[in-house]
Parts: structure tokens; C-alpha cells; sequence
């Protein structure tokens, strides 16, 4: 799944993100409002987690919800935020939000809400992808190489659902890096790691080095 974090803290933004992306998700994280609608233009998420309190303003995040609501996104919306006034859980339910989770809050219950909202709102996207020897449900998160089933850890397969997902899209290491390894201190050494280890699991053929980066390379 694809996740939308947009949180001007750092403190906060860079372990919400390390923790989706061990669970698997592609996260694009904002600082800004600004940032926020850059990531929309290229690709829909399938959660939002929005503050509301951002360089925009107080109730900067309020509006972006319905502003997002507006344009007929119909994918849930958690607001983490501070503000913990019943009359603010009201209007952020009202504006569209779906869960309503104030500051502090422990990375678990994070974690368990973003489960059940991405549960609620069902599988949408083809569960079964077939190219060339490699087939994937993603539903199941399952992948199987020439028919026989190959286990992925969820960082690998997030790595693999991308390239799947836009297989004639050239991802560069700085992109891949920012999306899928948020935290790491590795630098770009660690998404040659994981593309390795998918052409080993996989086969060399799987992913492609092409100028600019990589892509998927079945077809």
C-alpha cells in the first residue's frame, strides 16, 4: 500500500515513516502542504495521515482534507495531531477524516490504526499480476517465480510491488531511496542491497539497471 504522511515535525515524520515502510508501504512523506500535493500529482495513496497543525497554518490540515475530499479522493484519512478538543475530533471527523489520533501516541496503536483503516477500505487494485515467470497477489502479498513460491521480506516486496506497479517507469536510486528506505543512514548503498537481493531470489532478469536507474525487466 501507498501511504501519504504529511507531518512538519521531523522528530515524529522520520519514525512514522521507517515504521510503514517495515510494514511494507511506500511512503511519501511531507513536511508542507506544498510537498503534499507534488507527491498527489504523481500517484493516488491509499491512506492518508495528515496533521493538522502545519506551516500553512493551524488548521492547515483541516482544510487540505476537504480540499482532498473535494476532488473525490475516497481513500481514509487519519489525522495525528495534538489537538485534542472534542470540537476538534468533530470537525475532522465532519471534514472527512476516518480516525483521529492525538499526540503523543505510541508507534503500536499507530501501527494497529493504520491496519484497520487500510483493512476497512478493501483491496481495490488488481489482486493478481502476471509477467513473464513472475506472478504476484498482491492481496496475499505472495510472489512466485517460474511456479514456485518465493518468500520476500515486506521491504522487498514494497521494492518489487513499485517496479510492478509502473513497469515501464525508470525509478532512480535517489527515488527508491527516498520512498522506501526513509530512515536508513546507508545512503544509496542500501537500494543496491535490495535490488540484489531481488535478482537473487528472483532471477537477474527481474530488475533491469537502464540509464537513470532501474525498472522492471519481465514483461
Amino acid at each position: 500500500m501507498r501511504v501519504l504522511l504529511v507531518e512538519d515535525e521531523a522528530g515524529l515524520r522520520r519514525p512514522l515513516a521507517a515504521l510503514l515502510a517495515r510494514q511494507g508501504h511506500q511512503v511519501d512523506a511531507a513536511a508542507s502542504l506544498a510537498e503534499a500535493w507534488d507527491f498527489l500529482v504523481n500517484a493516488e495513496p491509499d491512506l492518508v495521515v495528515l496533521d493538522v497543525m502545519l506551516p500553512e497554518g493551524e488548521d492547515a490540515g483541516f482544510r487540505f482534507a476537504e480540499e482532498l475530499r473535494a476532488t473525490g479522493f475516497d481513500r481514509p484519512i487519519l489525522f495525528v495531531t495534538a489537538r485534542d478538543a472534542v470540537e476538534d475530533r468533530v470537525l475532522g471527523l465532519d471534514l472527512g477524516g476516518d480516525d483521529y489520533l492525538t499526540k503523543p501516541f505510541s508507534l503500536e496503536e499507530f501501527a494497529a490504526r493504520v491496519r484497520a483503516l487500510l483493512r476497512r477500505a478493501g483491496e481495490v487494485r488488481q489482486s493478481r499480476i502476471e509477467r513473464g515467470p513472475l506472478g504476484v497477489d498482491l492481496a496475499a502479498r505472495r510472489v512466485f517465480w517460474e511456479g514456485r513460491e518465493v518468500a520476500l521480506t515486506g521491504r522487498e516486496f514494497a521494492l518489487l510491488e513499485l517496479f510492478l506497479l509502473h513497469p515501464e517507469r525508470v525509478f532512480s536510486p535517489e527515488e527508491l531511496l527516498d520512498r522506501l528506505f526513509p530512515e536508513t543512514d546507508s545512503g544509496l548503498k542500501i537500494v543496491r542491497v535490495y535490488v540484489h537481493r531481488l535478482r537473487r531470489k528472483l532471477g537477474p532478469e527481474a530488475v533491469v539497471t537502464v540509464p537513470g536507474g532501474y525498472r522492471l525487466g519481465v514483461e
